[in-house]
């Protein structure tokens, strides 16, 4: 608790920037009460977006929970202890709401605001707790300036509240017009009556003449004197008027620069973050934080608003000639930030899927960022959604209106279940609507031109609604558009609708006319856009060496550096040298292999995959007898081969295993079963690289129903390494192989439970079956021959 012990020690003037940082949705009292506890874990060395951090993760905010539930119970009834524990109790039901699946970010936003914290007691010169790590903090925040916007809000909150005081001074001093005016007023109309009296008496003595005269000199001098305070009055309010036209100016100067930043760059950025997420690129999602200054910006640009009118009625009610009125600039000023702000922040906090299947459920999350501020739940907007083209979304955006029967009526398809209303979340602050069941029934697709297809048209949701603002004094239209997606009827259609998705994603440019994207880029971007996406597929990103090997297979064959451009159709469009397939079919099957079946492997540098089949054989010459490596198949989509040396110091290869194959037998159990592989590249035994992906045995007897489950192992045939075989999963029997010298290429086997079924066994037997699938393996002959019998259990080969 070193660090925040100090802080309290600091001047006034840093403990509010320190409270500035500490909002609702992490509030000051569990840093107060969790002080030592936070300071203690270990907030710099853990990357929560790295996927081996992820049970460490929510395990830690799982404990941070627990540690508030066991504080709260630890305190006292007192008074003082009330507000304190409700304040508690009322953040944990928040984090566990809000965060229970999505622990990270709840990682992520203590570690910005303890590294906020350093940032501040660093600027102070003030040496912080000697086991934090300041660097490594501040190092895994990315937008440094945070703190910076925050002080500015928070100035501006002052500049405010200054302009509010400014304001009840001018309606005290008008008031006390007011009065004074109505003051010289009567008088003047005494000195006017007493005018007239004296003109219609006829005889009057001296002496009333005389008290005449002396009380209309003494009320003249009195009148007198007023006028001259109610001029000094009001040249005083004019000036007090024009000044606070001009900190009522500069307020909205300053509003106008902050909002420029916290829309046009806080909120871009994450718009565009979140957009290469979809490739794979890790995702700060720092909503929450935003959403934070666009409600601050929401209530200062209300404040503000207030204010302006204010100071129009004053002015008109005291009629005041002002020589440069600024006040009607302002009042237009302020609405129309206003309503740049509900616009845009009317955003999709969770995108549709990009490529997207007809009659297939998906969903989505609109989100209003300044809806709990300016009350906009009150009136429980409806949200709609309508897919559209690529050139209504063109139209749409020239226009910017969707009031017109044509922005009404734009539609490319049918989505059902594509209404929802907005409802405001109590515990989290957020007004949002999710669509959990939406299904797009039909698409309506434009004309083809040249060699476009089906998967290279790109559609996006229109999220639209409208809300009222201030009791219904101001009426927003509003609308968002998807991320770009591509609407495929089949599964096959599935990679080249996600080439197109993923060459948006990645060269997409801010403020470009939808959908467009450059049609070459250099390699080296392609490259970074290509490892990002296979690192969150299996979790380990590509070397440098990989992404030279996929770098000339792009350019077929050919020697290219980080600037050679790469053109659209080279990338998708074009079969590779010798091939019916393209380069991002090649690498897309690959990948979909890797995660779905060579996971860990992969991440454990098992794999060598992108190695050509030449460069293999030489990485191999050198190596005894059993080395073998794992590359990926050029000839075969989302294929796996075995490359290996054999007893006669011959490189072989195996026909490479796919994801079918997988499906039957691991990869690991596979290398297992083939006693021709004993050492990994360059010299790593196989049961140490591989063991801990084996299939332990277990000895299954014949199920109720009388069937007995077989179990197939791979094999080579012995003229490439030798006869034998080993059976990591069953005893070794003794029966000679009789290898069928019919087979030029290695068998692949598996084990299925099922059709064809075979009596085995005398008064005790059993049925051995086995399913159609198996027999596109290996034909029905081979099987017979393969069974091996020994004592209860039987294999195959």
């Amino acid at each position: 608790m070193a660090m925040w012990a100090e802080i309290q020690n600091l001047n006034s003037d840093i403990q509010v920037q320190i409270r500035g940082i500490y909002s609702e949705h992490f509030p000051i009292e569990v840093r107060h009460f969790l002080a030592a506890w936070l300071e203690d874990q270990m907030w710099a060395e853990v990357n929560p977006d790295n996927p081996q951090y992820d049970q460490y993760v929510a395990a830690l905010i799982t404990q941070f929970c627990a540690e508030i539930d066991m504080k709260v119970a630890s305190m006292n009834n007192s008074a003082e202890s009330y507000l304190a524990k409700m304040k508690l109790s009322d953040a944990v039901a928040m984090f566990r709401q809000k965060y229970s699946n999505n622990p990270g970010q709840l990682f992520n936003y203590i570690r910005q605001c303890l590294a906020h914290e350093l940032k501040i007691v660093q600027a102070a010169g003030i040496k912080s707790h000697p086991n934090i790590n300041i660097g490594a903090i501040l190092g895994a925040i990315p937008r440094a300036d945070d703190v910076e916007l925050i002080q500015q809000l928070n100035v501006l909150k002052q500049r405010t509240s200054e302009s509010s005081d400014d304001l009840k001074r001018i309606d005290e001093e008008t008031e006390a017009f007011a009065l004074l005016y109505h003051e010289c007023t009567k008088i003047g109309a005494m000195l006017e009556h007493i005018s007239n009296s004296t003109k219609t008496q006829q005889i009057i003595s001296q002496e009333q003449t005389m008290q005449i005269l002396n009380k209309e000199r003494t009320m003249q001098s009195q009148k007198e004197k007023i006028e001259a305070s109610l001029h000094q009055k009001m040249s005083h309010l004019v000036q007090m008027c024009i000044a606070l036209g001009e900190k009522l100016k500069e307020n909205v100067q300053i509003l106008n620069t902050l909002q420029i930043r916290v829309l046009d760059h806080e909120l871009i950025r994450w718009k565009r973050d979140q957009q290469l997420a979809g490739n794979g690129a890790p995702f700060n999602n720092n909503l929450d934080n935003i959403q934070e200054w666009c409600e601050s910006l929401a209530e200062l640009i209300w404040l503000n608003r207030q204010q302006i009118k204010e100071a129009v009625r004053l002015k008109s009610k005291l009629q005041i000639n002002i020589p440069i009125d600024v006040l009607p600039e302002l009042s237009q000023q302020i609405t129309q930030l206003l309503s740049t702000l509900v616009t845009s922040t009317f955003i999709i906090e969770k995108q549709p899927p990009q490529v997207m299947k007809t009659n297939t459920r998906f969903t989505s999350t609109v989100r209003l960022l300044v809806g709990g501020k300016l009350n906009v739940c009150m009136s429980s907007p409806e949200v709609t959604v309508k897919i559209i083209s690529e050139s209504q979304a063109i139209q749409l955006l020239k226009s910017e209106k969707l009031g017109t029967k044509q922005g009404s009526e734009m539609a490319s398809g049918e989505i059902l279940n594509n209404t929802g209303t907005m409802e405001y979340q109590q515990t989290t602050k957020q007004l949002s609507v999710s669509f959990r069941n939406m299904q797009l029934k039909k698409i309506k697709r434009a004309e083809k031109k040249g060699t476009e297809s089906v998967m290279d048209e790109k559609f996006s949701l229109l999220f639209q609604s409208t809300f009222t603002v201030g009791g219904g004094e101001l009426v927003f239209q509003v609308w968002t558009l998807s991320l770009p997606v591509v609407v495929i009827v089949h599964g096959n259609q599935e990679p080249h609708a996600w080439a197109t998705v993923t060459w948006d994603n990645a060269f997409a440019e801010p403020g470009r006319v939808p959908f467009q994207v450059p049609d070459k880029v250099p390699w080296g971007n392609v490259a970074e856009a290509l490892s990002m996406k296979f690192r969150a597929a299996t979790g380990k990103p590509l070397t440098p060496e990989n992404l030279r090997f996929l770098g000339e297979k792009a350019f077929r064959n050919q020697m290219v550096d980080n600037n050679t451009l790469l053109s659209w159709a080279q990338f998708c469009k074009e079969p590779l040298t010798e091939r019916n397939f393209t380069f991002w079919e090649w690498f897309y099957a690959v990948m979909k292999l890797t995660r779905e079946h060579l996971r860990g492997p992969w991440t454990d540098g098992l794999i060598h995959g992108f190695v050509r089949k030449k460069q293999a054989e030489e990485m191999l010459a050198s190596c005894q007898n059993g080395t073998f490596l794992l590359r990926f198949s050029d000839s075969e989509l989302g294929g796996v081969t075995i490359a290996w040396v054999s007893d006669k110091s011959e490189v072989f290869m195996i026909q490479p295993f796919t994801s079918k194959d997988f499906g039957i037998r691991s990869l690991a159990d596979r290398i297992f079963d083939l006693q021709q592989l004993m050492y990994l590249y360059p010299d790593i035994c196989k049961d140490h690289a591989f063991g801990k992906y084996y299939t332990p045995y277990t000895d299954n007897p014949p199920a109720n129903n009388g069937y007995v489950k077989p179990l197939l192992v791979t094999h080579v045939p012995s003229w490439v390494g030798g006869a034998g075989y080993s059976n990591p999963n069953t005893p070794q029997h003794t029966f000679a192989q009789s290898p069928d010298p019919s087979r030029d290429t290695p068998s692949v086997a598996s084990s299925y439970m099922g059709v064809q079924s075979m009596p085995i066994g005398g008064a005790n037997s059993a049925m051995l079956t086995e399913q159609p699938d198996y027999f596109e393996q290996i034909d029905f002959k081979d099987a017979l021959d393969d069974f091996c019998i020994t004592g209860n259990m039987y294999t195959t080969k």
